[in-house]
């Protein structure tokens, strides 16, 4: 790669550390030029997808330097290595003067999305046997059926019957919709169409996991909620707000939704399809630097996820799962500091991934706590230190749980 930016050009001699996992203030990030370079982290949770040692023209480092958040992995020089410095304020003009380069962060951390997405499946104990295909459009129509929330439902039904029209359970799913339709309101039943400026009513769906995807969002107003059908319990993955791009996965992949999207209010979209898309990445790359921000924010968030499901107890994923969010919303955590979470105790426990039984026997657990108050859908804590002293014990018990298991006492 030559240097039109006149970006940085750095070296580190073998067995050097080039970043450190837990590290603040990350402000870059790196291409190599040459050497090997391996990432490691404290908690391997899941392997990563192409293994961990990274080769010339790879790249570290993007997803803390483009969130703003603390780094995630730890980088260390296998060989000698030289590499390519890129500061957080070049990324703009990174883009401008060599657009391949962006578009390979991207769609490299759209495939690693997807695989993080699938381990946490995994390791939440939700098989992907028979959630796999159209069939599981289905199952989501089912779940939003029998908690009478008739516009997701007839939603997906309508994808099962689009997108699946020899599948075994058409009938069913025909019966349905028409016991269904005159108590829902479900619109743009057909994602491809090519309406660029959409309104969506509170508790409509955008698009249903499973489903195959043709189109990105951009949120102009309202806000929209990303879950995911999981044992039979809806998980709340994220809550999006204006200026956020969603469903840019399957339009880069070419793959189905890996979740659903639901407007959490009334909400304007912006719908790019990819003629669109490709005019908008030429015309605007400023779209880029976007879309890269809000992937880094996301796989950031997958990570501490999926470091929540190392917790055995359920109380301890409640505290850690509030820690998350504060980092998440960049809260600084002091002493005497009061807060006020935009959600309640049932989007606590979807967000955990806990059944309904589980998840009040944990959430009335957490009340005890007098710091603690749910109220209005909202969870009130007078002091959020008290968070993370709950959150950092439930992990210390956790990891002396596992040195001992491994040690066989």
């Amino acid at each position: 790669m030559s240097n039109p930016l006149q970006l940085s050009m750095v070296s580190f001699k073998q067995g050097a550390y080039i970043i450190v996992e837990g590290k603040q203030n990350a402000n870059q990030f790196f291409i190599i030029r040459s050497g090997k370079v391996r990432l490691s982290k404290e908690v391997e949770i899941v392997a990563e997808e192409g293994g961990n040692v990274l080769t010339p023209g790879d790249f570290f480092g993007v997803v803390s330097t483009m969130s703003s958040h603390s780094h995630i992995e730890t980088a260390q020089a296998v060989t000698d290595v030289n590499l390519i410095s890129v500061s957080r304020d070049n990324y703009g003009l990174l883009i401008e003067k060599n657009t391949p380069v962006a578009m390979k962060i991207i769609e490299s951390f759209s495939r690693r999305m997807r695989y993080l997405d699938e381990a946490l499946t995994r390791l939440t104990q939700q098989s992907v046997d028979g959630q796999a295909g159209q069939d599981h459009l289905f199952e989501v129509a089912e779940y939003y059926v029998k908690q009478n929330q008739y516009n997701q439902a007839y939603f997906a039904y309508h994808q099962y019957l689009r997108f699946n029209p020899q599948g075994p359970k058409i009938d069913q799913a025909k019966e349905r919709m028409a016991k269904i339709k005159p108590y829902q309101k479900a619109v743009y039943l057909n994602e491809d169409e090519q309406e660029f400026n959409r309104l969506y009513p509170k508790d409509t769906m955008i698009f249903t996991e499973n489903m195959p995807g043709q189109q990105l969002y951009i949120i102009q107003k309202g806000q929209v909620k990303i879950t995911k059908i999981m044992n039979d319990n809806e998980v709340l993955l994220a809550v999006l707000k204006p200026g956020d791009i969603f469903g840019e996965m399957s339009l880069l992949e070419h793959k189905p939704r890996s979740a659903s999207a639901i407007a959490h209010e009334e909400s304007v979209l912006l719908a790019v399809n990819r003629e669109n898309f490709t005019t908008m990445v030429k015309s605007q790359p400023q779209i880029i630097s976007k879309i890269t921000t809000l992937m880094s924010e996301r796989i950031w968030f997958i990570y501490k996820q999926l470091a929540n499901t190392l917790l055995d107890n359920p109380v301890g994923k409640l505290y850690d799962a509030l820690l998350i969010q504060l980092e998440k919303n960049r809260v600084e955590v002091r002493a005497g500091e009061a807060y006020s979470f935009d959600f309640g105790t049932k989007e606590l426990i979807h967000m955990v991934g806990l059944n309904q039984l589980e998840g009040n026997k944990a959430v009335a657990e957490l009340l005890k706590n007098k710091r603690f108050k749910a109220m209005d859908n909202k969870i009130y804590c007078a002091d959020i230190d008290e968070i993370k002293k709950q959150a950092e014990y439930y992990r210390k018990m956790q990891r002396i749980a596992r040195k001992r298991e491994k040690s066989g006492r």
